[in-house]
């Protein structure tokens, strides 16, 4: 049996932490952080995943290491939140227990970069259970939808209907709504949950949260305007 010969941890280190092409669209930044950042704070007490932004993933077939993927953002589950206390480099598949992503988010640009075929062939070769397209400016252009997800069914991607679509293995949902990021409104990808509400960015639990602070403040006052009226100081009760 061949003996293939994977990198330790010191030769992991030298491995590029992404394909060093730069992104020709905001989005492509701000998007996959986005969706980073509710994770963060919707599964900030479990330590089996990691997602990440323009990070290299690295594997082998056939005895060769493969050419990095670098998606937009992707998810893993059942691998440690922090690898090391330099936390990851690149998402190396064999110090990863094999375990490969099981949500892959691609955003189309301007330049063509292969995801509706050669990155489609390469996750579904990486066993990626869902691969999620989002093409918002050029679908037109791609003769494809805005919003596309694809489930890994007997080695194939398989179109999926539905949108936000729920995803049981991840226990979460992915679809667009209009909202608030960074103070920039438009339409985002968000996460949902079972039901279809959208879980909130950190922005958008604080506008609430504000908001239901001044109805508090404000039912507060009201109280006890109608305690003056009836001759008692409410700061006496």
């Amino acid at each position: 049996m061949l003996e293939i010969h994977k990198p330790g941890y010191a030769e992991y280190i030298n491995l590029p932490d992404s394909d060093d092409e730069p992104v020709d669209h905001e989005i492509q930044n701000l998007l996959p952080n986005l969706l980073l950042s509710i994770l963060a704070w919707l599964w900030g007490d479990r330590t089996d995943w990691t997602w990440n932004v323009d990070m290299g993933i690295f594997y082998y077939r056939n005895g060769q290491l493969q050419p990095a993927l670098c998606p937009d953002g992707f998810l893993s589950v059942g691998v440690p939140r922090q690898r090391s206390e330099q936390l990851r480099l690149s998402y190396a598949m064999w110090m990863e227990d094999e375990i490969p992503p099981i949500f892959v988010l691609e955003i189309v640009s301007k330049t063509k970069g292969g995801e509706y075929d050669q990155k489609l062939l390469r996750y579904a070769d990486l066993g990626v259970l869902y691969y999620c397209i989002y093409n918002p400016d050029h679908y037109q252009r791609d003769r494809h939808d805005p919003f596309e997800i694809y489930k890994l069914i007997d080695g194939v991607y398989q179109r999926q209907n539905g949108e936000p679509f729920w995803m049981p293995e991840v226990g979460l949902g992915i679809g667009r709504q209009v909202g608030t990021f960074q103070a920039i409104e438009r339409e985002w990808l968000y996460w949902f949950n079972e039901t279809g509400d959208h879980y909130l960015t950190p922005e958008e639990r604080s506008a609430v949260f504000q908001v239901q602070a001044k109805e508090e403040q404000q039912r507060a006052d009201r109280l006890a305007a109608k305690l003056r009226e009836l001759g008692l100081n409410p700061d006496d009760l």
